[in-house]
């Protein structure tokens, strides 16, 4: 069973110091001890098409471990040392993993969001300083290779690209297809900036059992740069040690009851921390066997189709997702697909409305945990026990050896005290498992707090939350308005920025919209100049054009004589988005069958943080029982707390 039902277990480990935990020096060191524990069972398995998942190529951890060394050593033998930068730019592919810890164990890895478009590739490998770039080789109706090619030129420090075959995975006539509409489209062109190398057939050239450059990782060695706020100009690197990921993945590991009997699914992309974590580093750790569905993840084709049939076929004991991840698998019936093997499903990057949860618990018999990580705390921070009470809206329990709490900031953004229990204020953490800084120190200017403890800085995590008198932590808010649309991180300043050059534009704001499928969607208010005139629908032409991350196009524009300012004149966003949702509540509720009229205020809240109130009249006749119920229903697609009254 789990080691953690509430917060006397964390103290009771506590209790043993960290130093006396013996924990690996590094990620490779952390994987070689994981595939000790049994090395011929698999360990990772890989289905590239959704609809023919049994399917897949498999891997032991004899053979794992054996392709992380190899890809160490081919790394080092192209010249990549301790300090230099691999950036990889692919989609979920065991070549993926086999570059993700063989990078590390040769240098510093770069996973980079392959839907970013091709100018966001330069910004980030320009700010990584990358060497070698491990990219897709050209592949039919996949366009990574294109933008890679578009912008190679620059990025001054690239010297090489290794380039993965994705038709390998095809068989008999697909492959011949695929290998004649890519002849000639290698890039290997003369006069090219890089050296492009196939990663593959270089592979098995190298040994297997060892690292050739006898490298002795240091705990404190950078391992990686993940970039966060990958929707901006100007891309924040969080660089994490080895140490980073080995204590946050052995942390977590604590909450888990893993081992070689478990099956994990992975479907979220392995650029981002929790896919290269929770359906990666933490389950190898522990000898559990992970299943990688396609390329695109749970975005493949045929993927949540087949979800039910992929978990009855390789018995899935737990799997990771975001919360469009639940919402979409309600519309999927279990049949009589046997799913018993399930024990519970991890959710995160984003709140989970309860009807969602609820109604998904209902029809599965499923207990899913809902959690709390940020790229700068490494991965996990903070998860709902799986042996204890499970509390539904909350973000559970911090790790061990991790702490964290909620402040309240004076007037100059410094420390002026913790918050008492119940009261809201600003989350921070600290331990092992918060990285080392942003590569770019201008970034590092507003992420510690210091609370004169004497015990050193704490990362601002820019949420708002509280702790209840047991421990557990709850979100309430978000600091840095950032707009999560299906997991996927918005910056507001990317539409704000693109809507001022337009020359009608005096103010835009962007903010998050609820919406029952994805959490949030993009919306922006827009204040005109005097004497200019355009309408909504031109401003969204323009922004399709000026905007290049596609999640970060508005829904829509909305025109406003004046902005709603602050006192010392910063436009207030909280007034922008509280609108949103009062309009998202009104029309939701004005629809139910029974009612005649409803009023919707939303305001902050102690507890909750914000609180829509909701004035409803009902129709004569109407049975206020039912209508109680059906607005249960349908607001409960959404994480703003309401309170409903009745006339």
């Amino acid at each position: 069973m789990s080691q953690i039902a509430t917060m006397s277990d964390i103290l009771a480990i506590e209790k043993v110091p960290l130093s006396e935990r013996k924990l690996p020096a590094s990620t490779l060191e952390m994987l070689r001890r994981g595939s000790e524990l049994a090395p011929d069972n698999i360990a990772l398995s890989f289905f590239l098409q959704g609809g023919d998942y049994a399917n897949a190529v498999h891997y032991t951890f004899r053979e794992l471990l054996g392709r992380i060394h190899q890809t160490a050593n081919l790394l080092h033998d192209l010249g990549i040392g301790e300090t230099d930068v691999v950036s990889l730019i692919l989609p979920n592919l065991p070549q993926t993993h086999f570059l993700l810890w063989g990078g590390e164990a040769a240098g510093i890895v770069n996973p980079i969001n392959p839907l970013l478009e091709a100018e966001q590739y330069a910004s980030i490998m320009n700010a990584a300083g990358t060497k070698l770039l491990a990219t897709l080789a050209p592949f039919p109706r996949v366009d990574i290779w294109q933008k890679v090619d578009a912008i190679r030129r620059e990025v001054p420090s690239l010297k090489m690209i290794l380039q993965v075959d994705l038709g390998q995975y095809l068989g008999g006539l697909k492959k011949i297809a695929v290998r004649l509409l890519t002849l000639g489209g290698s890039g290997r062109e003369r006069n090219r900036p890089q050296e492009i190398y196939d990663f593959d057939r270089l592979l098995d050239q190298y040994p297997a059992d060892r690292l050739v450059s006898k490298r002795k990782i240091a705990p404190t060695d950078l391992a990686s740069c993940f970039h966060t706020g990958g929707t901006t100009g100007t891309p924040k690197l969080a660089r994490h040690t080895h140490f980073n990921e080995v204590f946050d993945a052995w942390s977590a590991a604590l909450n888990l009851e893993l081992n070689g009997s478990k099956n994990l699914f992975c479907g979220l992309p392995l650029f981002h921390v929790n896919g290269a974590f929770v359906t990666g580093l933490i389950p190898w750790s522990k000898g559990a066997r992970v299943i990688m569905g396609t390329p695109q993840g749970y975005r493949g084709d045929g993927v949540m189709k087949n979800f039910w049939k992929i978990v009855e076929h390789y018995r899935i004991h737990f799997f990771s997702g975001v919360p469009t991840v639940y919402s979409t698998l309600l519309d999927i019936p279990v049949g009589g697909h046997d799913i018993s093997s399930l024990e519970f499903a991890l959710c995160g990057a984003a709140p989970l409305p309860v009807e969602v949860l609820q109604e998904f618990e209902t029809r599965t018999g499923l207990t899913i945990l809902e959690g709390y990580g940020l790229t700068e705390g490494t991965c996990v921070n903070c998860v709902n026990p799986p042996a204890g009470e499970r509390r539904v809206g909350s973000i559970g329990f911090r790790l061990p050896y991790q702490e964290m709490k909620t402040v309240r900031l004076d007037g100059q953004g410094g420390y002026e005290r913790d918050c008492d229990t119940d009261e809201i204020g600003l989350v921070i953490i600290r331990g092992p498992n918060v990285f080392a800084g942003y590569k770019d120190e201008h970034h590092n200017h507003d992420a510690w707090i210091d609370t004169a403890d004497g015990r050193g800085p704490w990362l601002n995590t820019g949420d708002l939350g509280r702790r209840d008198a047991e421990g557990y932590f709850w979100l309430t808010g978000r600091r840095k308005e950032i707009i999560i649309r299906g997991g996927h991180n918005i910056d507001p300043q990317l539409i704000e920025g693109a809507l001022h050059q337009h020359p009608a534009v005096a103010l835009a704001a962007a903010v998050g919209r609820p919406d029952p499928r994805v959490g949030e969607v993009p919306v922006a208010y827009v204040e005109l100049k005097a004497d200019r005139n355009i309408t909504p629908e031109e401003l969204i032409v323009f922004s399709r054009k000026h905007i290049e991350e596609r999640a970060a196009i508005p829904r829509d524009i909305r025109i406003i004589p004046r902005m709603p300012q602050t006192a010392v004149g910063k436009i207030f966003k909280p007034a922008l988005r509280q609108r949103e949702i009062e309009e998202v509540y009104r029309e939701e509720v004005r629809h139910i069958k029974g009612v005649a009229a409803v009023v919707v205020t939303v305001c902050p809240d102690r507890i909750h943080g914000l609180t829509a109130r909701i004035e409803v009249t009902l129709v004569p006749g109407a049975q206020q029982p039912a209508v109680v119920q059906k607005i249960a229903h349908v607001l409960g697609k959404y994480t703003v707390h309401y309170q409903a009254e009745f006339r």
